[in-house]
């Protein structure tokens, strides 16, 4: 994870000089603002990558004698495809329409099913083809 830390090291530099010469530039209190958000969230990322590399063994890849063949075998879970999504988005643009209309009745629908939809979502994979 040094690798990924030194990125984010980086682009905190990056932003830490851009956000002032942006603001004087520009006078612009919302691009500056923007821009000093970005500024914390990449030392933000930094120091939690940062803090862990020196905490964990170094991966395959941040050793100078590593190989390809230690990083073999598996890798983690990688869903199938779902529909699950694809509901759980609708419902949300129904609240959106909903909310737009002032029809509170049908946003109260909408967060119904959207529920619904949310839960068959995070329990997908315990029953049917995909469950473990």
């Amino acid at each position: 994870m040094k690798a990924e830390a030194w990125i984010f090291v980086i682009t905190g530099v990056f932003f830490t000089l851009v956000s002032p010469a942006y603001w004087v530039i520009t006078n612009d209190w919302t691009g500056t603002s923007a821009l000093v958000m970005t500024t914390f969230l990449a030392w933000m990322i930094a120091l939690y990558l940062g803090f862990h590399a020196s905490r964990m063994d170094p991966r395959p890849e941040d050793r100078k004698d590593g190989d390809i063949v230690e990083g073999a075998g598996e890798l983690g879970f990688f869903p199938p495809y779902s529909w699950w999504p694809l509901w759980c988005a609708l419902c949300l643009s129904l609240i959106v329409y909903a909310i737009a209309l002032g029809a509170w009745w049908l946003v109260i629908i909408g967060f119904g099913l959207g529920a619904i939809a949310l839960c068959g979502w995070v329990f997908e994979y315990y029953r049917g083809e995909h469950a473990h």
